[in-house]
């Protein structure tokens, strides 16, 4: 008997709608995540990531327009009462927000916020939570977590405080963990840390974990799976090797080749160190019926102008949305290249 993932996304969209005007942000997404994977979900800014984990979270703004189906073991999430969604978020399934110092309440210190969470869903009296408090601190690298318990969040760095949101987040072993651009403006180190802190809960709870994120680095490093993004659409979606070595989408490509390597035979010949995308990212206030790749794409024919490809699968754990996906894997490169 397969067993079912622990978050099932199908044909999710999300319209911003004003008046004489509706921004069509993520448009007909569908996802699985298994216990103990993690699924990367990448792409340029804009592209509907971070409007995705809030829409699965139930947290949009009354002015957003939410079809489709988001089932957390089972327990269909779209358009549930507000109720039930304040009971499962944080306890079922959690977030790690982009930005920590807005997320944390800058006038309680860090050992209440992570408090208010456990006394909320899990019934702990206020000395078992204040205990727990300290036990999570310390798990996610907070050093005194005893007397950093007591400290207001403008004490503590921005990797202390991205530690923080994620001990909240994990203080009831939620099944789902979604991380949304956890690593941002941190250095390596401190952001190596966050990763492992990543990587030890999913192999002690089994949480699966959906990472927001633009950096490939952070990607090879932890990802199970990749799901790419253009324009509010999925365009690619493999296993984290298979779209590294062998990126169909032209798109995914493009990011790819965005990425700056250390290529002492490419200066010899005189290419860039850069690859950019020609063209800009089209507007969202539009659905139109084609490739929404097209006009930046080199290989894009009257198809991709006339007809919109859907995700179809190339080779087994590998889709993409692309009439004419890329056939050739990309050029080795030697770990001089790749450091």
């Amino acid at each position: 008997m397969t067993t079912p993932p622990a978050l099932s996304v199908r044909d999710l969209s999300v319209v911003f709608r004003s008046p004489g005007r509706s921004v069509h942000a993520v448009d007909g997404l569908s996802y699985d995540v298994a216990a103990g994977e993690v699924l990367a979900v990448v792409g340029e800014s804009g592209c509907g990531k971070s409007v995705t984990s809030t829409a699965v979270m139930g947290l949009l703004p009354p002015t957003a327009e939410v079809t489709g189906s988001v089932r957390l073991g089972g327990r269909e999430l779209v358009g549930a009462p507000d109720k039930e969604l304040r009971d499962v978020r944080g306890k079922e399934i959690a977030m790690i927000f982009q930005e920590p110092m807005t997320s944390l309440n800058p006038v309680l210190t860090i050992g209440r916020q992570v408090r208010e969470v456990l006394g909320r869903h899990r019934g702990m009296s206020r000395r078992e939570a204040r205990e727990h408090a300290v036990e999570l601190l310390d798990l996610v690298g907070i050093p005194a977590p005893g007397r950093r318990a007591g400290d207001y969040p403008h004490q503590l760095s921005g990797g202390m405080r991205q530690r923080v949101m994620i001990a909240i987040a994990i203080a009831c072993d939620p099944a789902v963990l979604i991380a949304d651009e956890p690593t941002t403006a941190l250095d390596v180190t401190v952001q190596a840390g966050i990763l492992e802190v990543l990587r030890s809960l999913r192999e002690r709870l089994g949480t699966a974990i959906v990472l927001i994120t633009h950096d490939l680095g952070v990607v090879a490093d932890i990802a199970d799976r990749v799901l790419v993004m253009y324009a509010g659409r999925a365009v690619e979606q493999a296993l984290v090797d298979d779209l590294f070595a062998d990126p169909r989408h032209p798109y995914t490509r493009g990011l790819l080749g965005a990425v700056p390597v250390r290529d002492r035979t490419a200066a010899r010949q005189g290419r860039p160190r850069l690859q950019e995308i020609p063209g800009l990212v089209p507007s969202l206030t539009e659905q139109p019926d084609r490739c929404t790749f097209q006009p930046r794409c080199a290989a894009a024919d009257q198809q991709c102008a006339t007809a919109r490809p859907d995700l179809r699968p190339l080779r087994e754990a590998h889709h993409a949305a692309c009439w004419h996906p890329v056939r050739t894997p990309l050029p080795h490169r030697s770990e001089e290249a790749a450091q």
